[in-house]
């Protein structure tokens, strides 16, 4: 999958961005809302770009894409994750590019070509109650 848009392109993961992906998993965002998602070492990240690397062939998911700028820096990801027999999108943007619309943007791309890819009528998003300034 490769999408752009005005800003960003969505791009399928490699193994180069595991640095990128350790660094802006580390924000209190995460650690307080989804800890499964914070990559204590690069290591940790690395190991986890393989596994959804993997899961970009098959047909269960989840699918995570990263969010580059269009200078290729990395600043988050979109994500579709099937929770029983539904999926529910998500996203991070790490704190240095919040504010910016992109998380907008990127999932206004990002949610009618993982339908279609996926071939699904319906998308969830959810938000902790805590977290609703974030949303």
């Amino acid at each position: 999958m490769i999408v752009i848009t005005e800003r960003l392109v969505i791009t399928e993961f490699d193994e180069s961005m595991a640095e990128c992906v350790h660094l802006n998993s580390l924000d209190e965002d995460n650690r307080r809302f989804v800890p499964d998602e914070v990559f204590e070492t690069t290591q940790e990240a690395l190991d986890t770009i393989q596994f959804l690397i993997g899961c970009y062939k098959g047909t269960d998911g989840p699918y995570v894409y990263p969010v580059l700028l269009k200078t290729g820096e990395y600043i988050g990801y979109v994500q579709a994750v099937a929770i029983g027999n539904e999926w529910e999108v998500g996203y991070h943007i790490a704190t240095n590019f919040r504010g910016n619309g992109y998380a907008t943007e990127a999932l206004m791309a990002f949610v009618p070509i993982i339908m279609k890819q996926i071939s699904i009528k319906q998308i969830w998003g959810l938000c902790h109650g805590d977290n609703l300034g974030l949303c």
